[in-house]
């Protein structure tokens, strides 16, 4: 074992391309991510706004979607150039005022204020959406006083009847609806199982590459499978350390769980990630095949977290697909121990969610017992030939 482990750090150090992988790029990863993120809520997004009234109340309107934080006016003098602004992206909403709104309303008519977003960007629309429709009610109250106080109504009553009842939304365990709180855990999660995934992949390759499968063999299958996860594993855990350093340490994010815990469960996601990896090297005994099927299948890791969208509503395939994935096992326990400070059973209850890794184990047993025996026989072959 001693030999083997001496031979992989070796290895490791005369391969700049793993080397970067388990050092700096990592780092400039996650430094692009936060910078990213940094923000924390997004802010002066562009709207497009189509007033045809062009009175004192549309202008009102149109200032009051200026104020919100979230929106940046672009005024458009008519409806065709203000959706080609939408098309090309060059806005993500639009509003649209429409004639005589104040006088609609006085008389008792229902006039409607078009607000339309691009559903492409999903969460930037649904926020302009919210805030737009907040900001438009807020200056749509006065006339509805007036109409109020005008019919004869107390205004006591009008208020009252403007506003029956007074709500107040607060969002769980994101207080300030900052998106680092929200995006960045995930974010940083789906490319850890991807830098996880070309860091065991690429080793595993480098066998295939150097053609040193039969001195690798020759210690035996599973010293030199165990020697891998033994050297890599704790590396990338470290890399974990580190992310989870970032997020709930260095930017003081909210946790209600520990270090430990979650630690626990990256660990356990890492390895199932690298019995993934290792039955996919062994069946396919390609490098860049390799590399190209890992990454497709963790590539979508993100989005199939359910994170900003329900999984539940997503096709029978993209559910399977998502089943396979390691990191949309883990997610389950991170929100636990992050939101909700659950306790070790739930955490180990959890985890059993993993079981279906462990059928790989006899698959790789297979697959590599029938590489090996290819690779001694054609040996054999070849020296019976000289």
């Amino acid at each position: 074992m001693t030999s083997l482990i001496k031979r992989e750090l070796k290895a490791l150090w005369n391969d700049p391309w793993q080397l970067a992988l388990i050092s700096y790029i990592p780092l400039l990863g996650i430094f692009c991510i936060w910078w990213l993120f940094s923000a924390a809520l997004p802010r002066h997004l562009p709207v497009a706004v189509v007033d045809m009234d062009n009175t004192s109340l549309s202008r009102s309107l149109t200032r009051r979607i200026e104020a919100n934080p979230a929106a940046r006016v672009l005024s458009y003098s008519d409806l065709a150039s203000a959706k080609r602004a939408m098309l090309q992206a060059d806005v993500y909403a639009m509003v649209v005022i429409p004639q005589s709104i104040r006088r609609d309303m006085l008389t008792g008519r229902q006039p409607g204020i078009d607000i339309r977003y691009n559903s492409q960007f999903l969460l930037v629309g649904k926020l302009l959406s919210s805030q737009i429709q907040q900001s438009l009610a807020d200056g749509l109250r006065d006339v509805a006083r007036q109409k109020q106080l005008s019919m004869g109504i107390p205004k006591v009553q009008a208020e009252l009847q403007m506003q029956p009842l007074q709500t107040q939304v607060t969002a769980l365990y994101n207080h300030n609806s900052n998106y680092v709180v929200f995006l960045l855990p995930p974010v940083l999660i789906a490319l850890g199982q991807l830098m996880a995934m070309l860091i065991f992949a690429n080793s595993l390759n480098r066998e295939l590459r150097q053609n040193t499968m039969r001195d690798w063999f020759s210690h035996g299958i599973w010293r030199g499978i165990g020697v891998k996860a033994i050297v890599y594993v704790p590396l990338v855990v470290m890399q974990g350390r580190l992310i989870l350093a970032l997020l709930y340490q260095f930017l003081g994010l909210p946790l209600a769980g520990t270090f430990g815990q979650l630690l626990v469960a990256q660990l356990v996601m890492l390895v199932a990630i690298w019995l993934l990896v290792v039955a996919i090297f062994f069946l396919l005994q390609d490098c860049a095949r390799v590399i190209s099927f890992c990454s497709a299948l963790f590539a979508p890791a993100f989005p199939f977290m359910g994170i900003t969208f329900p999984t539940h509503d997503m096709p029978m395939l993209a559910q399977w697909w998502r089943k396979l994935m390691p990191s949309s096992h883990y997610i389950d326990s991170h929100i636990g121990l992050v939101s909700y400070g659950q306790a070790w059973p739930q955490l180990f209850e959890q985890l059993t969610d993993y079981w279906g890794y462990s059928l790989l184990i006899p698959l790789i047993i297979v697959l590599a017992i029938k590489v090996r025996d290819g690779i001694f026989a054609d040996q054999n072959a070849l020296a019976g030939g000289v």
